[in-house]
């Protein structure tokens, strides 16, 4: 693609990305401002880092927002609506892992024993990647089907995993919460086509993020290897997410594009 029409791929759209406060869901609110969109909201539960990031974007604008809060995200996307009078682009980015389960795992590497997570973890650590990771996905789908029917179109991008395929030991709450993420935006996909609304997901692998700089280094190194592309950049995935909500994937609907470097292949 052209560097003109490059720059022109999201001109005059409205796009609000979640998780936008850092990592890859800076980097495409970052790309989708360079590419012409009139408007960027970036909303995050961490509103300071939101707004850092505002900060580098043209027309960006900060907001504080728990996905998990489902009246909060309804709220958000109905004022983007009221003030700028649409929305075209959701990428949903925002997400959380759980840093004790991760040690837990890398403590058994380290020390040569049988990773055990299990029969260890809480109903609160299930219930926190759960509330954050699949209710926060159904908030936000819910809320820009709403606001995009009305328009008869649009793009929904949601950052999946690749934990989905490959399911890790030791994270069974993450990979089953990001399954039903996967789960749940395929069967929206195949519903809001009707109404012009594509939504697709990317499942990274491995990528630079504030998540991967809290991943001790005993599982960092289980990641990496002269057989696979080294950590993904947020830039590198920001870009599939922005192609999936460009024109140029017009005929993608329900598709789950896997971006894990090699480390496995799925069907």
């Amino acid at each position: 693609m052209g560097t003109r029409a490059a720059a022109a791929r999201f001109m005059g759209k409205v796009a609000m990305v979640t998780g936008a406060g850092s990592g890859m869901g800076a980097a495409v609110a970052r790309h989708l401002a360079a590419e012409g969109a009139r408007a960027v909201v970036l909303a995050d539960v961490n509103g300071d880092g939101a707004s850092a990031v505002a900060k580098q974007v043209l027309a960006g604008e900060a907001v504080t927002l728990d996905v998990a809060e489902a009246a909060a995200v309804d709220t958000v996307v109905e004022d983007v609506v009221r003030r700028h009078g649409r929305l075209d682009i959701v990428v949903h980015a925002a997400g959380v892992d759980d840093p004790q389960a991760k040690q837990r795992l890398a403590d058994a590497l380290v020390d040569g024993r049988r990773p055990a997570v299990t029969d260890s973890l809480d109903d609160a650590s299930w219930r926190r990647v759960m509330r954050v990771n699949l209710d926060g996905t159904f908030h936000v789908l819910r809320a820009a089907v709403r606001a995009m029917q009305p328009f008869g179109a649009g793009a929904i991008v949601v950052i999946g995993s690749s934990s989905v395929f490959d399911t890790p030991v030791g994270i069974p709450h993450y990979a089953a919460s990001k399954a039903g993420v996967h789960a749940l935006s395929q069967s929206v996909a195949k519903e809001v086509i009707a109404s012009g609304i594509r939504v697709n997901v990317v499942a990274p692998g491995p990528t630079e993020t504030g998540m991967a700089a809290r991943t001790p280094q005993a599982l960092r190194a289980g990641f990496s290897g002269p057989g696979v592309r080294p950590y993904a950049t947020p830039e590198e995935i920001a870009d599939i997410a922005l192609f999936l909500a460009s024109d140029a994937a017009a005929n993608l609907v329900g598709a789950v594009l896997l971006a894990n470097g090699g480390r496995f292949t799925a069907a």
